[in-house]
């Protein structure tokens, strides 16, 4: 039997939910939770199998809530279930470890399915996001040897931003300007043609750091 965990605050959504779940899992034990709060409580009182996270929460980002799941159980397949679409968003929530992302946009039946492949190994995306993260390849994705044009102190600054520390921060920590760390996220920027921290986050992961 799957135990599965839903994060959503608005009751006609997590009924909706719930009937996609039940759709492809007819045995499952849902836990449902309509705040953040009330996420990260269930998250630490019992292992679930399956998470579906909102990431609009009224009382702080469903962000949290995966966070702490990742951590506290690990084998928690998380999957953000929302209707922000954006690139922002995207990779945050992919960065922080779900290991899906679906639109509340799409059709119940084909919800459904995702949900299936997940349990089967294939990571549950809606269409359009499978497309856009695609994209973000395409446009700013690693090309051959890239992480080697970066310096080593390049390296150590995106590692701290990417972990949400303000420039000044990311100075005091590394011992160097302020101005010269905004010199460094310039360069970094423009090495690996990005330009928000989201995706700065997104390659800090991907290179290791």
């Amino acid at each position: 039997m799957h135990r599965i965990l839903i994060v959503e605050d608005v009751s006609e959504t997590r009924g909706w939910l719930e009937d996609i779940v039940r759709a492809a899992f007819p045995d499952c034990q849902i836990v449902e939770a309509a705040t953040k709060a009330a996420g990260l409580r269930a998250a630490g009182e019992a292992a679930f199998d399956i998470a579906l996270i909102d990431l609009g929460l009224p009382d702080g980002s469903g962000l949290e809530v995966l966070r702490s799941l990742r951590q506290l159980r690990p084998e928690t397949l998380c999957v953000i279930t929302t209707v922000m679409g954006d690139d922002s968003h995207i990779i945050s929530a992919l960065s922080a470890g779900a290991q899906g992302y679906l639109l509340k946009e799409h059709t119940a039946d084909l919800l459904s399915r995702q949900l299936t492949q997940l349990a089967e190994g294939v990571p549950a995306l809606s269409p359009t996001i499978a497309r856009r993260i695609m994209e973000h390849f395409r446009l700013t994705g690693p090309v051959e040897n890239d992480d080697a044009t970066l310096t080593g102190r390049e390296k150590e600054t995106l590692a701290l931003i990417a972990r949400g520390y303000r420039n000044i921060d990311a100075a005091k920590s590394l011992g160097i300007a302020e101005s010269t760390v905004a010199s460094h996220i310039r360069a970094i920027y423009r090495k690996l043609g990005i330009s928000t921290r989201a995706e700065a986050s997104w390659h800090a992961t991907r290179l290791g750091l």
